[in-house]
């Protein structure tokens, strides 16, 4: 019995240990680099939005200064509309205007 304690004491000692902290390193060092990964993935992903979202608000700006409004729509709407009135009874007035003279 007390060879075999020695050769299980000694297999725990020169194979066991070793390979278990090889493993623990590695899982160690892949957990590290991962973090690492992860919050350089997240800082670019954080720019990207933060640049998106600039882009986004220049262009609701550029929107708002170049586009027309609503009111101003209807202003013009109504000015036109006045104006083809206008054009439509001088066109019916030279229309009866060349018909009586026929």
């Amino acid at each position: 019995m007390n060879g075999t304690s020695i050769d299980v004491i000694w297999w725990i000692t020169v194979v066991e240990l070793p390979a278990l902290t090889g493993l623990w390193w590695l899982v160690w060092r892949t957990r590290r680099d991962q973090d690492i990964a992860m919050d350089q993935h997240r800082r670019r992903l954080d720019a990207s939005v933060a640049q998106a979202r600039e882009a986004l608000a220049a262009y609701k700006l550029e929107v708002a200064k170049t586009y027309a409004s609503t009111s101003q729509l209807k202003d013009l709407e109504e000015r036109l509309t006045d104006h083809l009135l206008r054009i439509e009874s001088k066109l019916d007035s030279q229309s009866l205007t060349v018909r009586r003279h026929q």
